[in-house]
């Protein structure tokens, strides 16, 4: 599993677990450090990961280093849970997101599908000769 992070967070490769407990500020990595991770409950009430895209289109777990960078991503009402990185990644990687982001800056709305009722006519409908 890859983790990207922003460029304010700390430039480290994958976290080392030998040097997990040391945090990033003395060494250490992301690993040891808690994040916050935005959830959402589900039907049946239990809660899960929220997931987002790289720009690529990969699907990829979020976790923030403050409270205040979720909320600007997230918004001030969005629900979260604290997790360190690896156990985000153990929770992630078998639902399909392979990758972990730490600090994303920029966030899209989700992409949604248009369906026929609601679909936009074409603006220039195109035509078709009758009986050629």
């Amino acid at each position: 599993m890859e983790l990207v992070t922003s460029e304010s967070a700390a430039e480290t490769a994958d976290p080392d677990p030998a040097t997990a407990a040391a945090g990033p500020a003395n060494g250490g990595t992301l690993s040891g450090r808690p994040l916050y991770v935005p959830v959402r409950t589900g039907a049946e009430g239990g809660t899960h990961l929220r997931f987002a895209r790289t720009p690529g289109g990969a699907r990829t777990a979020v976790g923030f280093t403050s409270r205040r960078l979720l909320a600007e991503a997230f918004g001030d009402q969005q629900p979260w849970v604290l997790l360190a990185e690896p156990a985000l990644r153990a929770l992630a990687e078998p639902l399909g997101a392979a990758v972990v982001t730490v600090d994303p800056r920029a966030t899209a709305a989700p992409r949604t599908v248009a369906s026929p009722r609601t679909a936009p006519a074409p603006a220039h409908p195109r035509r078709v000769p009758v009986g050629s």
